[in-house]
């Protein structure tokens, strides 16, 4: 059995993920449990928009979109880049923001 990456949280995504409902705070931690263990996310897409390797779990509750970003291609970590719930179908132009210029940062930081 492979040893499970750690998470590294940038910014407030880890603040943000815990302001989500309860139900969906657990669906996130699974998902993320699965990703810290080499297995893909049950709903997820690329999100090549904020950088190389980006990806980002799907999960909906009732009525309600969540997302969170992350980049998991590094050998070692993983980099949690943003939690937001989305309001329209969209992703909005401020949270991919927000994810490029996190994404900026461990590029600089962790040379990726």
């Amino acid at each position: 059995m492979s040893k499970e990456k750690p998470i590294y949280w940038v910014g407030t995504s880890l603040k943000d993920l815990l302001a989500f409902p309860d139900e969906v705070k657990q669906e996130a931690g699974y998902q993320l449990h699965r990703v810290q263990n080499g297995l893909e996310p049950e709903s997820w897409k690329p999100f090549q928009q904020v950088g190389s390797g980006v990806e980002e779990v799907r999960i909906s509750e009732g009525n309600n979109i969540y997302r969170i970003m992350y980049v998991a291609k590094l050998a070692n970590k993983i980099y949690v880049l943003h939690s937001f719930q989305k309001k329209t179908q969209k992703t909005s132009l401020k949270d991919i923001d927000i994810a490029k210029a996190r994404y900026k940062a461990i590029k600089k930081e962790d040379k990726i």
